[in-house]
């Protein structure tokens, strides 16, 4: 299966974007070859700026470019983006709503051996919680690159959650993303199984394990944490009775925390949640680090198992 990581997608994208689009600049904080801003400036370097290390500065420069009518696409790495900048989003971003978009790589786990200091586990808590903000997490290279198109075309502060490592392309180019609308992936009856990000091939893998026990898992892409699709996640389980959820992200705040806001307050049903379970990550290989923190194909089908003998 093709591999693509989705900061090489988002790179890919950028300059697609620059070329219909003569409002879009991108701002780095001195990563530009890792998050892949460099592709951009190859072709742009008019509309690139390099703010420094100084990442606090990039989303204060980010807001004045929407400020003054431009679409700014601002990349760091997740850690630094929303933790070290948080402030200058929430109030300078987020609070007077500005059209900055946010596109931050190397989150979750598979940073891998920059060790749990580097490894953005908080980053869809953070960011779900700042009002009107917009948070996306795609599952594969096809679908950063429409999350990229769609995030410019709309009015508004988006966060864009991009990774390090290769991860399968799921989805071919007819593939339609709509901001706040969840994908049916593979139809089910038993089970629903809601995933984003890299978790969602991780998901479908797991869906095939499940197949040869006679189990039908339903499989939802939730790439839009928020504004989150209420009714496609209270569609799928009016007709399957229970969930699990599945995140490369603090179990926390993340997309279980949304989608268990949504089932309380309208269909309760049993439900259990893959993360990472409210720890810190550690050094290692992605790999290494997704079996270690039970991201795993062969732990989503147990918790499956765990939440049918609840139903």
């Amino acid at each position: 299966m093709t591999k693509i990581a989705t900061r090489d997608a988002y790179g890919k994208a950028l300059v697609k974007l620059g070329e219909i689009n003569k409002d879009v600049v991108v701002l780095d904080a001195d990563l530009s070859k890792s998050t892949k801003t460099a592709d951009f400036q190859k072709v742009f370097p008019e509309r690139f700026f390099n703010m420094g290390i100084a990442e606090q500065n990039l989303m204060g420069v980010a807001a004045g470019f929407a400020a003054a009518g431009k679409i700014p696409f601002a990349s760091t790495f997740a850690v630094f983006a929303i933790g070290r900048a948080y402030d200058q989003i929430r109030n300078t971003i987020g609070y007077p709503h500005l059209n900055v978009k946010i596109a931050a790589t190397h989150a979750g786990l598979t940073v891998g051996e920059d060790g749990g200091s580097h490894q953005m586990l908080e980053d869809i808590a953070l960011t779900r919680a700042i009002p009107g903000m917009t948070v996306i997490v795609p599952a594969d290279g096809t679908e950063t690159e429409k999350a990229v198109f769609a995030a410019a075309e709309m009015d508004g502060p988006v966060y864009i959650r991009l990774g390090r490592p290769g991860v399968p392309v799921i989805f071919d180019e007819d593939y339609k993303f709509e901001i706040g609308k969840a994908a049916v992936v593979e139809e089910g009856t038993d089970i629903t199984i809601f995933a984003t990000g890299i978790m969602v091939s991780i998901a479908i893998e797991a869906g095939k394990l499940l197949a040869k026990e006679n189990i039908s898992a339903e499989i939802v892409n939730i790439s839009t944490i928020k504004p989150l699709d209420k009714k496609g996640i209270i569609d799928s389980v009016s007709k399957t009775r229970c969930c699990i959820t599945c995140e490369e992200h603090n179990i926390l705040g993340g997309l279980g925390s949304a989608v268990a806001e949504v089932l309380a307050e309208n269909i309760p049903v049993p439900m259990e949640r893959v993360g990472v379970e409210d720890v810190f990550g550690k050094s290692g290989t992605p790999d290494e680090l997704l079996n270690a923190f039970g991201l795993t194909s062969e732990n989503i089908a147990a918790k499956v198992k765990k939440v049918l003998q609840r139903k």
